[in-house]
């Protein structure tokens, strides 16, 4: 049985529209678990990004990212929400909402900044991997509460490296 041009056609586009997404789920990886190896993935070698307090080569980004994950943060968590990511050949044109979590401390307390907003980004196909081209951060709101710390005694808690229970392939 074969295929029509039409539906070959619309396969391609959501084939692509997946690797994108998979690509920025890769990209939340990244940031959370503070893995600079698989932040520079998601990036083309020459890509730009303007995060607000950064704006440059995402070859600098990186580094920049993890120093500031490292130094200025105890735990993140990034959700993305809505998303549209529009096909144009090699190129892509996508939106992704996100809601992220910063926990850092001020004074020896600790806090929590929750941001929403938007990564606004052009894509590029280049030898037939989807990668960011062009990444500008927008915020749409943000805030800052004080954290109140439960009893996590009993509970499995995230680890921000390679170390953490996602990166292995089979549980015990």
């Amino acid at each position: 049985m074969s295929i029509d041009a039409q539906t070959q056609a619309a396969l391609k586009v959501l084939l692509d529209k997946q690797q994108i997404h998979d690509v920025m789920m890769r990209y939340c990886r990244a940031v959370d678990r503070v893995d600079e190896e698989l932040l520079r993935s998601v990036y083309h070698p020459d890509a730009i990004d303007n995060h607000g307090l950064f704006n440059g080569a995402a070859a600098d980004f990186v580094p920049w990212c993890i120093n500031q994950l490292r130094q200025a943060y105890t735990a993140t968590q990034h959700f993305i929400g809505n998303e549209l990511i529009e096909i144009d050949g090699d190129q892509a044109w996508c939106e992704f909402y996100f809601v992220a979590y910063h926990r850092y401390e001020r004074k020896g307390e600790p806090r929590h900044m929750s941001a929403g907003g938007r990564y606004v980004d052009r894509w590029e196909r280049r030898s037939g991997e989807w990668r960011i081209a062009e990444r500008t951060v927008v915020v749409d709101w943000q805030r800052v509460d004080r954290v109140h710390e439960p009893d996590a005694s009993m509970l499995t808690l995230g680890l921000r490296s390679r170390q953490d229970l996602s990166y292995r392939r089979q549980l015990a």
